[in-house]
């Protein structure tokens, strides 16, 4: 009896899943002027948590951002003006990746996006979604 108890216990774990598993993610591609964005992309949520990902020709993914409405501040890379052209081969450093050297490629967003306050929100769910965004 017991043993049908313990497999029983098991099963229904298994079924629905043990400790809440299951990661939330945002993935998507900012544009501008119809190319990819070279960049930080950040969400900033109501609470300030603010959780960045590196955007490369434009293609990023969020873990764990916070839920509900946040804010999306998208940053150029430093001393590259608005709209040119970096090459994929530049190695940037960058907070978001602990520090280390990433490759970037892509078109550097307007200025403007760069504030918490650029008017950019997302209505984040749980679970995978995806968030394309063409800035103007």
């Amino acid at each position: 009896m017991r043993s049908g108890f313990v497999c029983l216990t098991i099963f229904t774990s298994l079924a629905l899943g043990c400790g809440g598993g299951g990661t939330n993610s945002v993935s998507g591609k900012v544009t501008y002027n119809g190319k990819g964005v070279a960049g930080t992309i950040s969400f900033i949520g109501s609470d300030g948590k603010k959780v960045d990902a590196p955007l490369t020709d434009g293609d990023y993914t969020i873990n764990n951002p916070p839920l509900g409405q946040v804010k999306v501040a998208i940053m150029g890379m430093p001393d590259v003006g608005s709209g040119a052209t970096i090459p994929k081969d530049l190695k940037a450093k960058t907070e978001v990746a602990a520090g280390d050297a990433k490759k970037f490629g892509g078109v550097a967003p307007p200025m403007k996006y760069a504030a918490p306050d650029n008017g950019l929100t997302y209505e984040v769910k749980a679970g995978k979604q995806t968030h394309n965004i063409e800035l103007k």
